[in-house]
This record gives structure tokens, sequence and C-alpha cells, in this order.
């Protein structure tokens, strides 16, 4: 960690602006003067983003070093935990992130200096930070600090400068690979690279400032922009990368602007090219698909803020965690403890079946280390962290019990009555159920206040959604450490009240019925998914089904035959396919069918008999569908759901939803999550669509108070007030 001006001090930004003592206090903090060497700090907690404020202080700070006769060189470091995390997100597409002076015009100034400008990394130096230090004449990292240009994952470029002056130090096969996947290097690498001009394995700000000395005996100094971006050994290089940028991020259009102007470093003169990365940028940045990206980012920061529990609740430690069921579900939460270093009792009440999940994370296991991702001793380790057992007892010291057990309400209530006088007093009792009743769970209990729902989507130890289901009685810190937890062990933890469903089967369960109410109609399978694939999905409704397995929400069906509304419409077709025993992939058949050792769907005219002899038992006439009323009918049936699902409070907030559907049910991050998708075609169009349906279908179409009311106020789920 790098503190401002140790002889101050002086905490890192917190004396308000105005105040000249305070000023003089902040100058005190952020430059400082080392015989011949001025040091500017970057001071803006917590990642010293590179903000309006911190570009006119640094401004100043370089201009006051280079008018001092006693300075010699100037380093430029970081406050705190890091050198730069980037520019200011919530600032793009506000008139503050192009006030001067500017990243560039300081770049231009530093560029133009006779004094030598060392960039002294330590922690990130991300986006803008580093586009920042590769604009210095120099750069020294600290051992470990990562360097990177992650613009692409929020549908950018980088637009400071990197797409010019990346392939001018490191060539443009290297530059590209760091634009296109947006992974940071460390700093050993990034000296190999040419990315950085030496390594400190020690205290940095000291190493920086004897760099900075020697650096300053020498006559001349680089500037980045005077040289020449070393071009790909292949002519045919940059075809190549676009042809595989357009397959891999379809629907995306930021890979191939960033090809785009790391093709021009190595074809315009400097400014040129500069201007180019400009013109990209704005297109970008004014774009629908950035606009979604930096959306879920936002929306990943706001889920952590609780209303009713605040950020400094007192959490409970956590050391050791038992989860009941070793199926596919339990097990893929275990393995999700065990890779972060937390104990696991695995309880089953069968042998074969322990050890048929035993034998599940190994192999899952193995399979990461076959890939080169994981070393066998860490995998052995992680393995050797979850202890295997068919004894219920041994639950009694875990400080969590997660159960993943058969999706019965009675059977899940017997569990947790037993737990509850196994389990010691201060220990937390977690469901996994999908959607039963989370309040019903916790009164079979005399601990309600401990009892909470941890929805993992499966594979649980690949998908990082966790919906953290809240109980009418859960108390505040059960919220808090299983919030914490879920992001301890690398997931996404987004609050949900209790519904059936909660808030991402409530809501496909409508997306669901109209996919099937689309093939009665007309449709067929394939064109449905093709359609939803087209717009972005991950997979379609029915092949996703047949992946899940069709048997789960056909038990869920029965159980819910005998309250069904007579006069509701309901389409047999799953139900006669699953009568069939055709339950998807595992038995080679369901909307599709599979040929031995394929996951690929395939048409069956089987299938679609028994849609046509549905359809004529309810009396429907089959028609032609267009693709654009499947994807109105399947996404809107979401959005007016998740109205709803909003006006319950079962969701705090609209990008909780939009988190929850692009993190577990493969909705495109281009489009922002259902929700941000209806705000950007509109909630008037959206609402005049819905309307249309309730008209035409019934029912089922009813449209949500909620948005008719922002509808009619032109208002947005992100901003409805």
């Amino acid at each position: 960690m790098i503190e401002p001006n140790p002889a101050t001090n002086a905490p890192a930004g917190d004396a308000p602006a105005g105040d000249p003592a305070n000023d003089a206090a902040n100058d005190a903090a952020n430059y400082a003067v080392h015989g011949d060497v001025a040091v500017c700090f970057l001071d803006n907690p917590p990642v010293n983003g590179m903000g309006h404020a911190v570009r006119q202080r640094l401004a100043a700070d370089l201009e006051r070093a280079a008018a001092d006769p006693q300075v010699r060189a100037i380093v430029v470091a970081g406050a705190g935990r890091m050198f730069c995390g980037g520019a200011d997100i919530k600032a793009f597409n506000t008139p503050a992130s192009r006030a001067e002076p500017s990243s560039r015009t300081i770049v231009k100034r530093i560029e133009e200096s006779a004094k030598p400008v060392v960039a002294a990394i330590h922690g990130n130096a991300l986006g803008l930070g580093l586009e920042f230090a590769m604009g210095c004449h120099y750069r020294i990292a600290q051992r470990g600090a990562r360097l990177g240009l992650p613009e692409i994952k929020l549908g950018l470029l980088p637009g400071g400068g990197g797409t010019q002056r990346l392939p001018r130090l490191v060539g443009v096969e290297a530059a590209a690979r760091m634009i296109l996947s947006g992974a940071p290097v460390l700093a050993d690498e990034a000296l190999a690279m040419g990315l950085v001009d030496e390594v400190s394995a020690g205290e940095l700000l000291p190493a920086a400032i004897d760099f900075a000395r020697r650096m300053a005996a020498r006559a001349g100094h680089p500037v980045v922009s005077r040289r020449a971006a070393t071009p790909p050994k292949d002519a045919g290089w940059f075809d190549e990368q676009r042809a595989a940028a357009s397959k891999s991020h379809r629907g995306q259009p930021a890979p191939l602007e960033c090809l785009a102007c790391i093709e021009a470093a190595g074809t315009r003169p400097f400014d040129a090219g500069m201007a180019f990365e400009r013109e990209r940028f704005d297109v970008l940045v004014n774009g629908t698909e950035s606009k979604a990206l930096r959306h879920l980012f936002l929306a990943e920061r706001a889920a952590a803020k609780i209303a009713g529990v605040p950020a400094d609740t007192p959490l409970r430690p956590v050391k050791r965690v038992a989860v009941i069921g070793a199926g596919t579900m339990g097990g893929g939460i275990a393995m999700s403890f065990a890779s972060a270093g937390i104990a696991v009792t695995l309880v089953e009440t069968k042998q074969e079946a322990l050890d048929r999940g035993l034998a599940n994370i190994r192999r899952n296991y193995a399979g990461t280390v076959a890939k080169g991702k994981l070393a066998q001793a860490e995998a052995d380790a992680r393995v050797a962290r979850i202890e295997p057992t068919l004894a219920l007892e041994r639950t009694a010291e875990a400080d969590l019990v997660i159960e993943a057990v058969f999706e019965d309400l009675e059977v899940k209530k017997s569990l947790f009555a037993r737990l509850d006088s196994l389990c010691k007093p201060e220990a937390i009792l977690a469901t996994n159920t999908s959607r039963l009743d989370v309040n019903e769970i916790a009164r079979s209990t005399s601990r309600p206040a401990a009892v909470i729902g941890l929805h993992f989507f499966s594979p649980a130890n690949v998908m990082r959604l966790v919906e953290v289901v809240r109980g009418a009685a859960t108390a505040p810190d059960i919220i808090a450490t299983c919030m914490e937890l879920a992001r301890r062990i690398g997931k996404l933890p987004v609050l949900v009240g209790v519904c059936d469903g909660f808030v991402g089967n409530r809501m496909v369960a409508q997306y669901a019925r109209e996919a099937e109410f689309l093939l009665e109609e007309g449709a067929t399978p394939q064109q449905v998914d093709g359609a939803l694939q087209k717009f972005g999905l991950a997979m379609g409704r029915f092949a996703m089904s047949d992946l899940a397995g069709l048997d789960i929400s056909w038990s869920s069906r029965k159980r819910a035959a005998a309250t069904r509304p007579a006069h509701l419409r309901y389409s047999k077709v799953a139900d006669r396919l699953c009568e069939a025993g055709r339950f998807g992939q595992k038995t080679g058949a369901g909307f599709y069918r599979y040929e031995s050792g394929s996951r690929t769907p395939l048409p069956d005219p089987v299938v679609q008999q028994v849609i046509e002899d549905c359809a004529r038992e309810a009396g429907i006439a089959r028609r032609a569908i267009s693709d654009e009323e499947i994807v109105e009918r399947t996404i809107y049936a979401l959005v007016n759901e998740g109205a709803k699902v909003l006006e319950d409070g079962i969701a705090q907030r609209a990008s909780d939803i939009d988190l929850i559907y692009v993190n577990g049910y493969g909705f495109p991050a281009w489009r922002g999550g259902p929700m941000f998708h209806a705000d950007t075609v509109g909630l008037a169009k959206v609402y005049e669509r819905v309307c249309a349906f309730h008209r035409e279908q019934g029912e089922f179409w009813k449209p949500a108070p909620l948005l008719a009311r922002l509808a009619a106020a032109g208002k947005t789920f992100a901003k409805p007030e």
C-alpha cells in the first residue's frame, strides 16, 4: 500500500474543498518533494478513479513540479491500495467526462515536459489509469501489480489513447490480446512485454524516486506516441481476428471497433489514430450495448445495498459449512465452498449416493486440471476440504447448513425440524429451494430468524448467481452474513423475497407459458429457440428445458394441478412428452431428440405430432408465427411479471432483476436484462404491446399496474421517480 506523504499522516481525501486550510492539507497530502524528485498522488478513494477533480489537481501538481527549479524528475503514484482503477463510469455520457483538463491534455503536457515523468504502479492500473501511465515517459511497477484495459467488458474500447499507445509499446498482437480479453497482466509479464520499464520487489515509492532520479540524468526521454507499432507477422491476421470476434461476440460491436483502432495504430500517424479512436469510442459509449453493460456493472454494486440492513451490520463467523445432499446441486455447492478454502461436511443418507457424489466432485476437478486451469495439488487440497459422512449429527459443528435435498415442502420441513435440534444455537440454517415457501420451512424450527434461502443455480460450482431469500423473520445479521459469504466464494448474491419461484423462476414461468402457447398456435420448438437465440439468449426455451430435465417442472405442475383455475388456458404439450418418458437430454428425447453421446438438439416428428394433437384438442387453429411475435410475447411476459415482482416487493430494484436474468438464465448481457431492455424499447411501447396481448390472449396478460403508471408518466424502471 502507498499512502500520501507520510510526513503529514493525512487521510486520503477526507478534507472538503473550498476551505483554505483544507486545501493546504490536501496539497500536503497529495504533493511532496523528495530532494530533487516531486511526487504527485492520485487520491480518490477507493480506486483513485480519474474523475474531473482528480485531473484538475494532477494537472496543477504537474505544473507546480515543472515550474520548481529544485525538481529534476516527477513521480505520479496512487494513494492507498492502488495506482488507478480507471475513469469514473458514472460520469460517462455527461459533460464531466469531457471537461478540461482531460487525460489526453495532461498526457500531452507530460510528453512535452523536459523533466521525466514516471508512473509508479502498485495494486491496479486499469483502463484510463493504465492509459495515463502509458502516456508518461517511464513506468515502474511493484511486483504483483496488475495492468489492464478492461473496457471491452463494458462494451467500450480504451478511449484515452490505449489502442494507439499499447501497440506501440508491446506490438499489435500482444496489444490485441490484452484489449480484446480485457484481462490484466502482472508486473513481471508487463516487464517482459515492454509495457513497464522496471519492476520493484520491495517498497515502491523509494524505488520509483530512485528510478526517476536515474532517468533525470539521461538526455531526452522516450515518448510512446513517437514510436511505430510492431505489425502482426501474418498479413491476414486482422481478417482472422475480425472473423473470430464476430463469432465469439455475436451482437456486440466493441471487439470489431477495438480491432479497427489497433489496426489504425499501425497504419495512421499518431494524431490521426487518436482522432479515429475518439470517434469510435463516442459511437460505442452512446450505443445501447455499452449502456447495458455499464448498467449491469453498476447494478452489481447496487445489489449489495440492502434496505433495513446497515452496511456495518456485524457478521457471523463461518468457518465450516455443512451441505446436505450429494447430488448435482449439493456437490456443486460443496465445491463452491471448498474451492474458496472453506471446510465442508457433505451429508448423504446412503453410501452409494455419497460415493457417487464424491466421484462427480473429483471428476469435475480433474476436468479443470486437464484444461490447465488448476494445479493437481490444489485440486487435491480442495477435495480434502470436503468431509463425507452419513451422519446428520455431524452438522452440529457447522456454522452454516445448506440443504439440497428433494424439492418437497414436507421433506424440507421435517429436515429443518431435526436440524434445529442438532445444530448449535448460532448456526445459520439455509434452504436451496428454488421456489418453495421459506417462511413455512422456517416455522418448522424454533429459530426462524436464523433461517434463510440460498438458491444456487446449477451447476452451482460454475454459475455465479445466488438468490438470497429473505424470510419474514430472517434477521439482518443473517442476511448480511450470507451476502458477504456468497461474495467470498465468488458468487453474485441478489436479495429476493418469498413467493412461488422467488424472482427468477416466478418470472420464467410466464416466459415458458408463452413459449408453449406459441407451439400450439403454429410455431415449432426450433423456430422459437432460433428466434430467442437471434435475440441474444444463450439457449432457446426448449433446448434449455431439455438440458435441465422436463421431469423437474412436471413434478411442480402435478403438485399445482388441483388448484389450477379451470378457466385458464393450459398447454399439455410438456405433460404429454413427460408421460411418454421424454425428459430431455438424459433420456435422449424431450422437445428434441438426441443422438447417442451428442447434445445437439434435432427436430423430431413425434414432438410435432404431439403439438398438433394438443392444439386440435384445445380448439386452437394453427397459423404462421413471426419471429418478432415470439420475442415480444416471451420477453414482454418477463417484463410484465417483473413489474409485478417489483410492486410486490419481492425484488428491491429493477436492476436486481436484470442481474438475475443475465447471470442465471442466459439473458444477453449486452441487452442489460429484461427490465433494462424494456426501458430501451420504451415503456410506452412495451405497455401498448402488453395491452394488445391482453386483448388477444386474455387474463395472463393483465398489465402490471407499475408498468401502466411508468408508461403513462414517461418514466423508466431504472428511474421510476
